[in-house]
């Protein structure tokens, strides 16, 4: 999975929009504006891909201990985020995109009432 398919891929849910919020090279993406994934595009630049997303804890450690590719979210909450290295030999782009939509899931899970309804009549 390169960058463009990544950012296709989120960019594509429900209510997503991509910020720079803390600084220019930092790519966020946010359903109805809170977070579900950010990726370093200096990162992909330097060849280092790799993308944080947030995770359920148990699922969180989990997965920790079955994917080497899977380590606790870096400069994120170690509980409830990830980091997850994007063509690493033990996490299938499927995979990726498995966990793009369970942490886009958690965040809509987490949305108030009135949120999660704006988010149905877009």
């Amino acid at each position: 999975m390169n960058i463009e398919q990544l950012r296709d891929f989120c960019i594509a849910k429900k209510g997503v929009t991509e910020h720079f919020p803390f600084d220019n090279v930092t790519l966020v993406f946010k359903v109805m504006d809170k977070m579900f994934a950010l990726t370093g595009l200096d990162s992909w630049e330097k060849g280092e891909y790799k993308i944080n997303l947030k995770c359920d804890p148990e699922k969180a450690e989990e997965l920790r201990g079955e994917f080497e590719g899977i380590i606790p979210g870096f400069h994120m909450s170690k509980k409830h985020w990830n980091t997850v290295i994007i063509n690493s030999s033990d996490v299938s782009n499927d995979l990726v995109k498995e966990l793009i939509n369970h942490s886009y899931d958690l965040v809509v899970k987490g949305l108030t009432k009135k949120a999660r309804l704006e988010l149905e009549n877009l």
